[in-house]
């Protein structure tokens, strides 16, 4: 894809163009699309590193990743999201991808935790997560616990 720029910023760096673009594609994604409405604006995005693929100032990749101790006793990784435009271009491979180097290089390990939602178990297990057995319900849609080691 040409012109696709990638970004990762803590929440401090980020603009409010860059935010309203962020917060456009969470709501697109997980409340329209998935016709879920829950409160994306849980008090974390102040804590989270901010990682995301944009085209034309626009976001077509994005996961918001966390350090230890913040979200889970590990890393973590959350709001995991391709938007509709975007798919099938291999942008969230490359998402989870440029994710797990990030917690690598920034927190200095290869433990992450995630809450996948269950149609992607096995995607992720492609980055070597694996099924905990902790299922749930969250927001009336079926996760499970996953964790890389």
């Amino acid at each position: 894809m040409s012109n696709l720029i990638w970004k990762i910023k803590s929440f401090e760096e980020i603009n409010t163009s860059e935010l309203y673009e962020i917060i456009k594609a969470r709501v697109d994604v997980f409340v329209v699309e998935q016709d879920c409405p829950y409160p994306d604006l849980d008090g974390y995005d102040q804590q989270a590193i901010h990682l995301w693929a944009e085209q034309d100032k626009s976001v077509l990749a994005y996961c918001r990743l966390f350090n230890k101790g913040i979200k889970y006793p590990e890393t973590s990784i959350g709001r995991v999201l391709t938007t509709e435009k975007a798919r099938g271009k291999s942008l969230g491979k490359q998402l989870i991808q440029y994710a797990v180097e990030t917690i690598e290089n920034r927190f200095h390990t290869t433990e992450v935790r995630i809450s996948a939602q269950d149609y992607l178990l096995r995607f992720y297990s492609g980055f070597g997560f694996e099924d905990t057995g902790k299922k749930y319900l969250e927001d009336n849609i079926p996760h499970t616990e996953m964790f890389r080691k």
